[in-house]
């Protein structure tokens, strides 16, 4: 039909969502490839790669621990979306709303009056044997009618065209986060054709989602404070947790920076323990307490239990949704749909049968060869760390052992019907390939019922010939389009509900804890992997001059002592991976700022995520790596000081680059200019371009070097922003607006005060002239300066728990 079609072949005996087999192009995708098509393949080449570009600055990850790509793993987003009509959509979305009320009431009768066992409409096996059945939260209370906050759920389509349930994620779904950025990137590649095409907005979806997250918070109705629980940077789908909790507006948190107190949960804040009225997990439900449930969990809060049981919290989706994620449900949904709703199931389940029953039983070990086997409980694996396994890929020997595994634990085992996945087109350079497909659709709890997001999280295989559609398999995804015959209400973007009265605000002070240590921390190890920088740049200056050159192994002695030539000591000190390194340094800011993500600006954290250094087998190629660092090192100082709101959040950042940037100093000048006074033009030199200080040098003393006047410069200027009398001056000047002033100085206003006092005393002519005086008084700066930095802790960050290495997210918590 149209060109850039003509050349698309779907697979046979597989439905194709835009290719009818005979019939040409579906209608509802001829006007999209009208448009598409006029675009020009220069064009849609050039905006795709300004797409993935800004995708990639902005951190856009669906991380894989131990995959090729581990944690740098980018998100692949085809520029093609998948377009569903929308009376079809109409007809699929009263299915999943009524799929999604049918899971919340057999949810709320097993964790409540389990009717359905006594009845005998679930076997007792398939609720009590379950590790993802939750004894502890058995009677818990309920906020809302509810216990399903967001609900997901996976759709493939047979050939006839028919939508079938492929799974069910009920505690923790993934992928909304991905839906919503996948929208607002494909409108931006293609905002002619999203016009043109009428596609629903995602917006009022997530603004009834943060509606309904409000509306859960019975104590505190007209300010509640929602946090979003993440198991942090560690998770692979750490981008969806800081993306939504900046869109809603919700403050995102890992366990250690929630408390439990009197049955009640707070979060630790500088300011002391904010009580939190409702708490958005995005873990599973297992690893939520180590006190109740699961012990050996690194990632919850202790006590969570029993402040949900004393109703003092809410968590969301309820603790112990997991159950329902078990695929030997399948079988018995329809009978428990005729006995709650009174109707049939109007979207089905792939075709299952739980082992349990021996009638299913049977007839999956005569089938093994043509069925899918998976464990009826998702925490256990088998044969090799795999949930599921294809009968016809297993050989002879292994289909026996499976057979004698599923006589030993009926129960435990439940076969599904191979599913013929339908395709959908993705632009693979210049023309469409077919790609194996699975929809991913998200439903959000409202009063009135249950609301379908209008689009979803289209995934694809990774090739022509692949059945495997999972993210961490390489896969892609696709964009939802449901096209509308009406103009869509307008925008995306707003979290804001129509009508809704915002109050003026100017506070932001509400920071974690444990935030302010990793800025605290970001800012120092920022300040840190500068000054290496200009360290190492300054001995690359001395090395090109043979009578300087002699002066180079004092400067590096002062990072890193150690025997042997200039230039492979400058080369390790650069590459280095190890803590002295500045390849570790820069390693350290990128952990750092992904931790603090939703903190800092994108800009921020595009320059942060972005510091990098490569092979240098030559000098001029490691100084070139050397003034790009610089400029991009500056460049965050800059955006940090331009576009952060002088909140707490800000001031804990400049406090870790200012004491960073004092110990640094003291270190180059004790390093260089007390021992021994050989070759002192050239370090003299070197110390006042390390420091960033030469011009102010040289204009202020045209007849030369000295060392007194270069102390003064470096030491006790306060107008100078590179000296330690300015960092000082700083550091007490965001002292005094921290949080718990009290009339008397606190230990950290005393060590600031007393520096500052002892360098604005000093006589620097006399320190200069007499070196043991220099020695002794640099000594005690160097003593002092971490004091200071440890009774910053102290006090403030108190709260953070002490750094432990976390063990690898459990496979439960790798979603897909």
């Amino acid at each position: 039909m149209r060109a850039v079609a003509a050349g698309y072949e779907p697979i046979p005996l597989t439905f194709d969502e835009m290719h009818a087999q005979p019939g040409g192009v579906r209608p509802h995708w001829s006007s999209f490839l009208r448009s598409f098509e006029a675009m020009g393949a220069a064009t849609l080449a050039r905006r795709w790669a300004e797409v993935r570009r800004l995708m990639r600055e902005n951190g856009v990850t669906f991380n894989v621990h131990g995959g090729p790509g581990g944690l740098e793993r980018p998100w692949e987003l085809d520029p093609l979306p998948l377009l569903l009509g929308e009376s079809e959509w109409s007809s699929l979305s009263a299915g999943l709303v009524q799929r999604a009320q049918l899971l919340d009431m057999v949810l709320e009768d097993i964790y409540g009056s389990q009717d359905l066992l006594r009845e005998g409409l679930l076997p007792p096996e398939l609720v009590f044997a379950h590790p993802g059945f939750l004894r502890p939260c058995h009677g818990l209370p309920v906020a809302s009618q509810s216990r399903l906050l967001l609900y997901s759920t996976d759709l493939v389509r047979t050939p006839e065209g028919q939508w079938m349930i492929l799974r069910d994620r009920t505690q923790a779904p993934v992928g909304a986060g991905y839906a919503l950025e996948n929208r607002l990137v494909l409108s931006r590649l293609l905002p002619e054709l999203f016009r043109e095409c009428r596609s629903a907005r995602l917006g009022p979806f997530f603004e009834g989602l943060r509606a309904s997250l409000e509306g859960l918070a019975a104590l505190n109705p007209h300010n509640p404070r929602i946090v979003l629980l993440t198991s942090g940077p560690e998770s692979p789908v750490y981008f969806e947790h800081a993306y939504l909790a900046q869109y809603l507006g919700c403050a995102l948190v890992e366990g250690d920076d929630l408390t439990v107190r009197d049955n009640a949960v707070y979060l630790k804040q500088l300011e002391g323990l904010q009580p939190v009225d409702v708490i958005w997990r995005r873990l599973d439900d297992a690893f939520c307490d180590p006190l109740e449930l699961r012990g050996d969990s690194w990632w919850g809060v202790p006590g969570l239990v029993q402040a949900v049981r004393s109703g003092n919290v809410v968590v969301a989706n309820s603790l112990g949704s997991g159950w329902l994620e078990t695929p030997a449900l399948g079988p018995f949904l329809p009978a428990l749909c005729r006995h709650f709703l009174g109707q049939e199931l109007e979207v089905p389940g792939v075709p299952s049968w739980w082992c349990g029953d021996p009638g299913a039983c049977q007839h999956v070990l005569s089938h093994l060869d043509k069925l899918v086997v998976r464990t009826a409980f998702p925490q256990q694996t088998f044969l090799g760390g795999r949930r599921a396994v294809f009968g016809a890929e297993l050989s002879r020997a292994e289909r026996e052992d499976l057979g004698l595994r599923i006589r030993a634990r009926p129960y435990a085992w439940v076969a599904q019907d191979q599913v013929s996945m339908s395709t959908s087109p993705v632009w693979s350079g210049q023309r469409l390939e077919p790609r194996h497909m699975v929809l991913r659709a998200f439903l959000s709890s409202r009063e009135e019922g249950f609301e379908v997001l209008p689009g979803g999280l289209a995934r694809v295989a990774r090739t022509a010939d692949s059945l495997v559609v999972t993210l961490s398999a390489s896969g892609g995804s696709k964009d939802t389009w449901v096209i509308s015959s009406e103009e869509p209400s307008s925008g995306s973007h707003p979290v804001v509900r129509p009508g809704a009265q915002v109050g003026l605000s100017r506070g932001g002070n509400d920071l974690p804890s444990r935030v302010a240590d990793s800025l605290f921390w970001l800012g120092r190890y920022v300040e840190r992997a500068e000054g290496m920088v200009r360290l190492i740049r300054g001995c690359l200056e001395l090395l090109g001059d043979p009578e300087d050159a002699a002066a180079v192994p004092r400067l590096l002695d002062v990072m890193h002592p150690e025997e042997g030539e200039d230039w492979p000591r400058i080369r390790e000190l650069a590459l280095e991976s190890k803590k002295f390194g500045l390849a570790f340094l820069l390693r350290q800011v990128h952990r750092l700022s992904t931790s603090v993500r939703d903190r800092v600006s994108v800009d921020c954290w595009r320059i942060l995520t972005g510091l990098t250094i490569g092979p240098a087998e030559h000098e001029r190629v490691l100084m070139d790596q050397l003034e790009e660092l610089i400029t991009e090192l500056w460049a965050f100082c800059g955006m940090a000081t331009e576009s952060m709101s002088r909140g707490y959040g800000w001031r804990f950042l400049d406090l870790g680059r200012r004491l960073e940037r004092a110990v640094r100093t003291v270190e180059l000048v004790q390093g260089t200019l007390v021992e021994s006074r050989a070759q002192e033009d050239a370090l003299l030199e070197a110390v006042l371009r390390i420091c960033d200080s030469g011009r102010t040098y040289r204009r202020r003393y045209p007849a030369g070097l000295q060392m007194a006047p270069v102390l003064d410069l470096i030491l006790c200027d306060e107008s100078n922003p590179r000296s330690i009398a300015f960092q000082l001056v700083q550091v007490e000047e965001h002292l005094s607006h921290l949080p718990d002033q009290q009339a008397l100085r606190s230990p950290e206003q005393r060590l600031a005060l007393a520096l500052l006092t002892d360098l604005r005393l000093l006589d620097v002519a006399h320190l200069a002239a007499d070196p043991g005086r220099c020695k002794l008084f640099l000594e005690s700066c160097q003593q002092r300066l971490p004091q200071l930095g440890d009774a910053l802790s102290r006090h403030y960050l108190v709260h953070v728990a002490p750094a432990r290495q976390r063990p690898p997210l459990p496979l439960e918590e790798r979603h897909e």
